[in-house]
């Protein structure tokens, strides 16, 4: 049976539909404003973010993880490309010029994978626990964060400082949930928080969208902001309706939105006979795009390889 391409209904398809102008607004994150590690003496603030070169890092020979999904790194690579890396990785220093890691070998991989000769880390350097706590809160305290650097800096107090987010919000004087809220953020797909560190999503816009689980969906609302200009007020009216019934919105097609070429319809009528699921099929106007399956089995996907194997497409 053919199924034609949609996300959580006909009506978020002619709601969000494709945004191509958005991406040309998107500029690599590079932390160009971060410096080098070298650049100055050996005074740096652990709680701040430095740009290592590739071949000063290490590996961690403690890491539990032993293999690494390549399908899956070359995904990642090819997002560093595009958006930069959101989060930068967290190391340790061995001697003046070697770095291991402490966490982030996977993003570290990617990034060697996309071809970055420096790669954005923090270094933790001191050993007494309370001095770190304190560096990270004093970085805290900058108004130059963005909310991405700010609840990176959260997670990490957390994390490395072993804080509840009840003590946390009494050392850096927020409400716990202005806190949990914060952290939330780094829930986003990549492209959403790049588009928060940059300024093209603000925090606001970036609280309403996680009103909505899809990753998918989520990317879309961002796009949508982006090239209408939404504000905050406009895009929660659209998650609260989105919320209660994807089917009941109903809007105008955005334009740019094409009608799929024919031989985009036989892939789905012919690929959808084996997978019960929607399958989910986009195409910008320049001819590039991304079909995602769905499957309920592993029976399915056997099915599926089977008729490839056989020819009997």
């Amino acid at each position: 049976m053919s199924k034609e391409p949609r996300g959580l209904g006909k009506g978020l398809s002619a709601l969000l539909g494709e945004v191509p102008n958005a991406d040309q607004l998107r500029k690599p994150v590079g932390y160009v404003n971060k410096e080098i590690v070298g650049t100055r003496p050996r005074t740096e603030n652990t709680a701040d973010i430095l740009r290592i070169p590739v071949d000063m890092i290490e590996p961690n020979p403690f890491q539990p993880r032993m293999s690494f999904d390549g399908a899956a790194l070359e995904e990642l690579a090819a997002s560093i490309r595009s958006l930069g890396l959101i989060q930068p990785i967290t190391v340790r220093r061995i001697t003046e010029r070697r770095y291991q890691i402490i966490s982030g070998e996977r993003r570290y991989k990617a990034c060697r994978l996309a071809g970055m000769s420096t790669i954005p880390a923090y270094i933790r350097d001191a050993d007494d626990q309370g001095m770190l706590e304190m560096a990270i809160v004093e970085n805290v305290q900058r108004e130059d964060l963005d909310p991405i650097e700010l609840a990176l800096s959260y997670r990490r107090l957390i994390e490395e400082c072993h804080l509840t987010q009840d003590s946390l919000a009494d050392r850096v004087g927020k409400k716990r949930a202005t806190v949990a809220n914060t952290i939330r953020l780094l829930k986003l797909p990549a492209k959403v928080q790049h588009d928060i560190k940059v300024g093209l999503l603000s925090a606001g816009h970036a609280k309403a969208i996680l009103g909505v689980e899809s990753p998918e969906v989520q990317e879309q609302l961002c796009d949508l902001v982006i090239r209408d200009g939404l504000s905050v007020r406009e895009l929660e009216s659209i998650v609260r309706k989105l919320q209660v019934d994807p089917e009941a919105v109903r809007l105008r097609p955005l334009a740019g939105t094409q009608e799929l070429p024919p031989d985009y319809y036989r892939i789905l009528e012919h690929v959808g006979k084996y997978f019960s699921k929607d399958i989910s099929l986009k195409r910008s106007p320049s001819g590039k795009g991304t079909m995602t399956i769905r499957f309920d089995s592993d029976e399915e996907v056997s099915a599926f390889v089977k008729a490839l194997e056989d020819k009997q497409f």
